[in-house]
């Protein structure tokens, strides 16, 4: 569908160009006075001034050219840049845009007020919950945004077998295929999470892969463990953003990988960057098969952390400014053959552009040569489009789907009676990694007891898509939790419920209260709620515009904070997790990842 900011695609736009390029038409737009970084040779040149007709850019050409020309009747917008730097807009290579607990069209917003003009998202989230239906509506809601939005088709849903975890998705080799073939936006095959089935040769993991590969598309990785990286690109994976160091990262880039840095909120385990571009600044790793990426973002980081951000963080790792800039757009770009249209300022391109100050930081942003964001604000052109967002289906609002019974089922354990051994799951910050921590538990009066002794507290996971019912109790050390309960129906990758808490009253009201919001994230202390977000659309998603989620959110992890919880509530939401090392809990139990097996909470002791 055309929209105010659709750009015609260039097969049909080469005579225009041509002429505008050659003086023999006037351009649409001019912005002029500007120094202009170069992400093709990597240098700034000064005094440049940018033509622009139909949304694409014709020439760049020294400032003032533009004046010294004749063009009878033509009043084409001129813009003064006033001597700052113009940058091709960002291409983030690798994002959830439901992480953000917005919908595309609300996601636009944060995106474009830092810059960044083009995703490459991985909507396994919704495909979780909704299967192909849930991607599609996403897709669609793309479509509406004022963003470039491509899609790496979600290839590990769900994450695991059904004897790990109950997904309400299941995208087979079938499904994923008819995605390709039908959606034109979808363009790679996302993150293949099953990295230990796929090692070992699973034929349903290659059978996904295969739909990718005999199509000619990209495949995307998850990776964690030297191990397993040879077996993964002989496999036909090409990038990966679980580069946690500088080891794994240069054993990736030799290994004919990209690699995808992924910068973060350094308080949240999103911030992997500053150890993983040792590869290029202290091993030497050329980087021109690295990017930069944010992955996952709430509504508040996603403001304060964007890939503007990021870049920013790459130049105070070490790399020169033009360098930065260009792996966080014209390297993204070149990774999906999609360099002729973004990631650069050269005749053709599409007119992403953003006008930074000397600290790279975004002042203005041109999304097809629209004028968007001015002076760190949105325009008005853009406040509009905003507020005609895709409207999801009824469907998508009801996807909490809880039993129905007189006594709700026990979200604690039962005591134990004797000594037993608990496979305690412990939290390894920064919060992705967790381990399995075998603790005694002698017999004690209270759980209280135990939970002083050992910083415990429950963990439990309730199944969410009206298919089982299943809950499973866990015990979760170092979380900090000592009174109250959370809960959040954003545990990846199922999505199921997942809930900590320190008592029984408490996780029934955090329940309750995710069931009441048809989804969403929950703090409760001594039977009140403290804080909410709501998010009704697939339990994954905000229906409203993003700063009214990022108010949401930053009042959410003040509550949070308050409760004493050492790991941010995404951190939290990996939980459940269970591709990742070392022991996850699901809603069928206990998963030790690397055996891909169900362990009991309680053993006896040998």
């Amino acid at each position: 569908m055309l929209t105010r900011f659709s750009v015609a695609p260039l097969h049909t736009m080469t005579r225009t160009l041509a002429a505008v390029a050659m003086g023999r038409s006037a351009p649409e737009l001019v912005i002029t006075g500007a120094r202009l970084l170069s992400t093709y040779t990597e240098r700034i040149h000064a005094d440049r001034e940018i033509w622009i007709t139909g949304g694409r850019i014709a020439c760049v050409q020294p400032a003032g050219s533009f004046q010294k020309r004749r063009f009878p009747g033509a009043r084409p917008k001129i813009y003064d840049a006033r001597g700052g730097l113009l940058a091709p807009g960002l291409v983030d290579p690798h994002v959830h845009i439901e992480s953000s607990m917005m919908t595309a069209c609300a996601f636009a917003e944060a995106a474009l007020l830092n810059g960044t003009t083009t995703v490459f998202c991985d909507s396994h989230e919704i495909g979780n919950v909704c299967d192909t239906a849930g991607v599609e509506w996403m897709l669609a809601d793309a479509r509406r945004a004022p963003l470039s939005v491509f899609l790496t088709v979600p290839s590990t849903v769900p994450a695991t077998n059904a004897t790990l975890e109950t997904a309400g998705g299941d995208l087979t080799p079938k499904k994923i295929g008819r995605l390709f073939d039908r959606w034109p936006e979808a363009v790679a095959l996302g993150e293949k999470m099953d990295f230990i089935p796929v090692a070992l040769g699973d034929t349903r993991s290659h059978a996904i892969l295969a739909e990718a590969l005999r199509r000619g598309r990209p495949v995307c990785g998850h990776i964690y463990g030297r191990e397993f990286v040879a077996a993964g690109a002989a496999s036909g994976i090409t990038d990966t953003h679980e580069s946690i160091d500088r080891e794994i990262a240069n054993d990736f880039l030799e290994a004919g990988l990209w690699i995808f840095l992924r910068g973060g909120n350094p308080a949240t385990p999103w911030h992997s960057l500053p150890l993983a571009i040792k590869a290029v600044t202290e091993l030497g790793a050329n980087p021109k098969r690295v990017c930069v990426c944010t992955d996952d973002r709430d509504a508040d980081d996603l403001f304060l952390f964007g890939m503007d951000w990021v870049v920013r963080q790459a130049v105070a790792a070490g790399l020169k400014p033009v360098t930065a800039w260009s792996l966080g757009s014209l390297h993204p770009a070149t990774r999906y053959a999609r360099d002729g249209d973004f990631g650069g300022l050269a005749p053709a391109r599409r007119a992403d552009i953003v006008l930074l100050n000397d600290a790279l930081e975004v002042q203005n942003t041109w999304y097809g040569g629209e004028l968007v964001v001015e002076r760190r604000k949105i325009t008005p052109l853009l406040d509009r489009a905003l507020s005609r967002r895709y409207r999801y289906p009824r469907a998508a609002y009801q996807t909490i789907k809880l039993p129905r019974t007189r006594k709700p089922a026990a979200l604690i354990p039962a005591l134990p009676t004797r000594v037993v051994t608990a496979n305690a799951i412990r939290l390894v910050p920064p919060g992705i990694l967790t381990a399995r921590e075998r603790i005694t538990l002698s017999p004690a009066a209270s759980w209280t007891e135990h939970f002083r002794k050992h910083d415990l507290c429950f963990v439990t996971v309730v199944e969410r898509h009206g298919l089982t019912g299943g809950v499973a109790h866990g015990l979760l050390r170092d979380f900090g939790l000592r009174h109250g309960a959370v809960a959040s129906s954003v545990g990846h990758d199922a999505h199921n419920i997942i809930l900590a808490g320190t008592n029984e009253r408490d996780l029934q009201l955090a329940l309750a209260t995710v069931k009441k919001l048809r989804g969403g994230v929950c703090v409760v202390r001594g039977g009140r709620v403290l804080a909410r977000v709501a998010l009704p659309v697939a339990g994954l998603l905000s229906d409203q515009r993003a700063p009214v989620v990022a108010r949401a959110t930053i009042a959410l992890k003040r509550a949070w904070t308050r409760l004493g919880c050492r790991v941010p509530y995404m951190g939290f939401n990996l939980i459940p997790l269970s591709v990742i090392p070392e022991l996850r809990i699901t809603d069928k139990g206990l998963v030790l990842v690397n055996e891909m097996r169900i362990v009991p909470l309680f053993e006896p002791v040998k």
